[in-house]
């Protein structure tokens, strides 16, 4: 699943992905060149069992991050950029709140309001382009020869066209199951989910939780989003210190987590994706699947085969897992279940596969 690192220039975009992923500005040539790097999904499960069964591998589930330069209209217009976004299952937006006169606003001021608007129009604009485009093709190929199909697409897109004309990005537009998979091919740029991440000065660290639930109250409503906060130049001090320096620094600053754990989490859920877990003496692992997944698609995530041949699955909640120091303590409490495949996998959830 990738997410794209967007935003206006100098809020901070290319700092956060560097420290997300390790992957540093000299690897980027050219002025509209993306970068890509992958980031651990941070989870103490992995290991609270690690430390039970002792595996040589702990694998993390990931998140691919893009970091692509800052959007414009002039940017929007290049083919290659465009592609890069579309190709994204969502973005997070960089909204700058930190003050530094050595670093000017691109608006000569810092409002991050404003500058969520802007970016939003341009996505938007970007939309109204290709919707106008295929209609007057559609239009054509109506003249010519009849086909329902075609009428179904001109009227979704006679739809779209009217929420993007008021200036509304298309993630706020109620699509059935068909219309959704209707306009799929399209990539719209303005219906992709939108995480945006505050950008906080040192100033604001201590106020981290109450600005991030200010920007929450000031944004709800709004469909398929969801915000998180960091503090930018924390967060590059926090990785140059060893583990237990970071704790100390963050505490000093009354923080529980380093923010970009919580920005990778809040990404994660905003994909509508959840972990289960496989744990056993050779690897203890996290496994992406969508939510709402059942026991056989999640157990196609570890192998096509597991899920064309599913049995079943034997099912424990990894804490129980824990407590009871593994699977036979599990067992003789009855807590490890035999499930079907109906079952609706929970995140958390460990599983054993049986298959043909």
């Amino acid at each position: 699943m990738k997410t794209a690192i967007i935003g206006l220039p100098m809020v901070g975009k290319t700092s956060l992905f560097t420290i997300l992923t390790g992957v540093h500005l000299e690897s980027r040539i050219g002025q509209t060149a993306v970068r890509a790097g992958v980031s651990k999904v941070p989870d103490p499960r992995l290991e609270e069992l690690a430390k039970l069964f002792d595996p040589p591998k702990v694998t993390y589930a990931t998140v691919e991050y893009l970091d692509v330069p800052a959007i414009s209209r002039e940017t929007l217009r290049d083919p290659g950029y465009l592609a890069s976004l579309r190709v994204v299952d969502a973005f997070a937006h960089v909204l700058r709140l930190f003050s530094d006169e050595s670093v000017p606003h691109e608006h000569g001021a810092v409002d991050p309001i404003r500058d969520l608007e802007n970016v939003d129009v341009e996505l938007v604009l970007s939309d109204l382009v290709v919707v106008e485009k295929r209609m007057e093709r559609l239009d054509k190929d109506r003249k010519k020869i009849k086909n329902p199909e075609f009428d179904r697409e001109f009227e979704l897109l006679e739809r779209c066209k009217a929420v993007l004309e008021s200036n509304k990005p298309l993630r706020e537009m109620e699509l059935s199951p068909d219309d959704e998979k209707r306009i799929r091919g399209f990539q719209f740029l303005s219906q992709k989910p939108m995480l945006y991440v505050l950008n906080l000065g040192e100033e604001d660290a201590a106020r981290l939780h109450e600005r991030e639930q200010e920007y929450q109250t000031r944004l709800i409503g709004r469909a398929r989003t969801g915000v998180t906060a960091v503090c930018g130049k924390i967060e590059a001090e926090l990785a140059q210190l060893s583990a237990d320096e970071a704790q100390d620094y963050l505490t000093s600053y009354g923080l529980k987590e380093p923010g970009l754990n919580r920005l990778i989490s809040a990404t994660y859920l905003l994909l509508g994706l959840m972990s289960f877990l496989t744990a056993g003496d050779t690897e203890v692992r996290a496994w992406t699947v969508p939510l709402e997944s059942t026991a056989p698609k999640a157990a196609g995530a570890i192998h096509s085969d597991f899920e064309k041949k599913f049995i079943r699955a034997e099912v424990v909640n990894w804490k129980n897992l824990v407590d009871l120091k593994g699977y036979p303590g599990v067992r003789e409490k009855g807590l490890l279940r035999l499930e079907g495949k109906e079952y609706i996998v929970k995140d958390g959830d460990v599983l054993v596969i049986r298959h043909g």
